[in-house]
C-alpha cells in the first residue's frame, strides 16, 4: 500500500497558507523553513533540474547561494537498471548539497522502484519523478508529460516508487500535454492519493515547452486541492515576482530555472541581496564552476559542456560579446582560464578565497558499482 501523506499545503507545511496571506497584503520570507515529508528545506527557494545543466557543481553552487532544495536533472530509470556508467554517474552525492532531491524518469512501475531504492542508497533526501518533460525522445517513452494523459500509469508509478523507497516522494508536472489543458487538476490529487509528499507544478503546456507565460492561477487551484506542499515553477526570475507567486498561490516554494543559469546571483537577489557581482566575482565563479565540472565529468567531456556556460555568465552585460565567441574558439580549458584571469586579474584572490570556504567534495557517498572516474551527464 502506498504510503500515507502527512500535513502538506493544506497545513502547517504551507507557510503561506499557514500565515493567512492573500495577493493584497502579504510579507513573504522567503528564508522560513518548511517540510517536504519529514525533511526540512531551509528556505523556500528551489533550484530546478535542467537537462545538460543540473551538475553536481551547479547543485552545490545553488545551495551556496541560497537555495533551499537543490535537484538533479533527469535520471532514466533504465539506464539505472541497466547498470550504465553514464547513467550511474548522476548518483554522485556531496554532503553539501543537502537537501537535495535525484529526479528520475520512466515508465515501467518495477524499473522506476529498482531506481528508487538506488537514488536513497545514493544518500538523496528525496525521490522526485518527472511528469512534465515535454521533449519527444522522453515523451515517445510514455514518459515524461505524456503521463499526465495516462493517470492510471502516472499512479501506479507513484505507489511503486513510494513502496520502494524511506525517502519522501515528490512529482514534478505540467499543466497538461495540451494548451489550455487543466489535466494537473485532475491527476495531481491522484498522485497524493497513491503516496506523492509533494508535487511541483510548472503551469505551461508540453506543447508550449517554454513559449508563453507560466499560468500560476492554476498553481492556485491546486494548492487548495492537496493537503501535501506544492512548489510554485515557471517564470520566477526575480524577488518580487518570487513573492508575488507565493502570495497569490499559497505555494510551499518557488523554483527557479533558467533565470539561474549561469547567474547564480539571481539566487541570492531573490533572497533579499540586490548586490550586483564584480566582473571579478563573476570570473572567479565562472573558473571555480569549470574546475569543479572537469571534476565530475572529465576535461573531455567538461571541454564540450562548458561552452553554453560561457556566455550565461559573461552576458548581461558583464563582459563584451565577442568575448565569449573568443573562449569558446580556444582549445583547452587550460587556455580559457588563463584568458579570463587575463581579463579580470583579480579574480584569482577571489577565486583563492572561493576554494578556501566551498567544502572539498572527495567525502560524496558513491555507490560500490560507481566508477570515481564517470559522470553521468547529459
Amino acid at each position: 500500500m502506498p504510503k500515507t501523506v502527512g500535513n502538506g499545503s493544506g497545513g502547517v507545511n504551507n507557510p503561506a497558507r499557514a500565515a493567512g496571506y492573500s495577493s493584497q497584503t502579504v510579507n513573504i520570507d522567503l528564508h522560513q523553513h518548511w517540510e517536504l515529508g519529514g525533511v526540512e528545506i531551509p528556505g523556500r527557494l528551489v533550484l530546478a533540474p535542467m537537462a545538460g545543466v543540473s551538475v553536481q557543481a551547479f547543485r552545490r553552487q545553488g545551495r551556496r547561494y541560497g537555495a533551499g532544495l537543490v535537484c538533479s536533472e533527469m535520471v532514466s530509470v533504465a539506464g539505472i537498471q541497466h547498470k550504465n556508467e553514464r547513467t550511474l554517474g548522476y548518483l554522485r552525492v556531496s554532503r553539501d548539497e543537502h537537501p537535495l532531491a535525484i529526479q528520475i524518469f520512466g515508465s515501467d512501475p518495477g524499473a522506476m522502484a529498482e531506481a528508487a531504492r538506488a537514488v536513497e542508497a545514493a544518500g538523496a533526501d528525496l525521490v522526485d519523478m518527472n511528469f512534465g518533460c515535454p521533449v519527444r525522445k522522453v515523451t515517445k517513452t510514455g514518459a515524461g508529460a505524456s503521463l499526465l494523459d495516462d493517470p492510471g500509469l502516472a499512479c501506479r508509478l507513484v505507489a511503486a516508487v513510494a513502496e520502494a523507497t524511506s525517502l519522501p516522494v515528490s512529482v514534478k508536472m505540467r499543466r497538461g500535454v495540451e494548451n489550455g489543458s487543466r489535466t494537473c487538476l485532475a491527476v495531481g490529487p491522484q498522485l497524493v492519493e497513491a503516496g506523492a509528499s509533494s508535487l511541483t507544478l510548472h503551469p505551461r503546456s508540453a506543447k508550449q515547452m517554454y513559449t508563453g507565460t507560466a499560468d500560476h492561477s492554476l498553481t492556485a487551484e491546486l494548492v487548495a486541492l492537496v493537503d501535501v506542499p506544492v512548489i510554485a515553477s515557471g517564470d520566477i526570475t526575480s524577488r518580487a515576482r518570487a513573492e508575488s507567486v507565493l502570495a497569490m498561490t499559497g505555494a510551499a516554494a518557488v523554483m527557479v530555472g533558467r533565470a539561474a543559469q549561469g547567474n547564480p546571483w539571481a539566487l541570492r537577489q531573490i533572497m533579499g541581496d540586490d548586490s550586483e557581482p564584480t566582473r571579478e566575482e563573476v570570473v572567479a565563479e565562472l573558473l571555480l564552476f569549470m574546475r569543479e565540472t572537469v571534476r565530475e565529468l572529465g576535461e573531455h567531456r567538461a571541454s564540450g559542456f562548458l561552452k553554453k556556460f560561457y556566455g550565461w555568465y559573461l552576458g548581461r552585460g558583464r563582459f563584451p560579446r565577442p568575448f565569449k565567441q573568443e573562449l569558446v574558439q580556444l582549445p583547452t580549458l587550460d587556455e580559457v582560464e588563463q584568458r579570463l584571469l587575463a581579463a579580470a586579474p583579480g579574480a584569482r584572490f577571489v577565486l583563492e578565497r572561493l576554494l578556501d570556504e566551498v567544502p572539498d567534495p572527495s567525502d560524496e557517498i558513491l555507490l560500490d558499482s560507481l566508477p570515481i572516474s564517470i559522470y553521468g551527464g547529459g
